[in-house]
């Protein structure tokens, strides 16, 4: 299945999601360039939110450009396997080795704003990101390393920390969606051992 049918069969949850896959599958249209940097508008990305085995950790990075504890993730660059593109994101960023997908299908999705910076000495202009992202999960055991150019820290956190006091109130939205996913998830497979 190719990204933009991928995109267009996910099951939004909620109104937002709704609005968001219609304008990216408009954007994906509009502009063949998307899936690169080329295109001014806007960037298709994948990210990866990690989950440890016992469903109460997530693996995070300190991104050095957004100064905040984030998930991992980066643009496509022009490969058109989001979920490969999430799973390689995360080793990257965090130095895993082993890291495999909850499930291969998208957990949610998101257009994100991104404000103008500099990037390796290049003016960056505002932007947007087509965010798809994709549950993933791994070993807590596994060494981390971070990715100097990317991040300053690479850290398990308390899934019970992803809340106001902690993180802003649209990263709170944002990772909540996943962590409902991750809580049913969780559910169905603890009932499915009982039957």
């Amino acid at each position: 299945m190719n990204f933009k049918e991928e995109i267009k069969n996910y099951q939004p949850i909620n109104e937002q999601e709704v609005q968001d896959q219609k304008v990216i599958l408009q954007l994906i249209e509009q502009f063949p360039d998307i899936l690169t940097r080329d295109n001014a508008v806007a960037h298709m990305t994948s990210s990866g939110f990690i989950v440890n085995p016992t469903f109460d950790k997530v693996l995070m990075i300190h991104h050095n450009i957004m100064k905040k504890w984030a998930w991992t993730g980066g643009h496509a660059d022009g490969e058109s396997d989001l979920l490969a593109v999430a799973l390689k994101e995360a080793k990257e960023e965090t130095g895993v080795k082993e890291i495999q997908p909850l499930s291969q299908q998208i957990a949610s999705l998101d257009i994100l704003s991104v404000s103008s910076h500099m990037k390796n000495n290049k003016y960056v202009n505002t932007h947007l990101h087509l965010s798809i992202a994709y549950l993933l999960i791994c070993d807590e055991n596994q060494s981390l390393k971070v990715c100097e150019n990317e991040n300053s820290g690479v850290a398990w956190i308390d899934m019970h920390k992803i809340n106001p006091e902690h993180f802003s109130q649209h990263d709170v939205y944002l990772y909540q969606k996943l962590i409902n996913k991750i809580q049913k998830y969780k559910k169905e497979t603890e009932e499915s051992l009982w039957k």
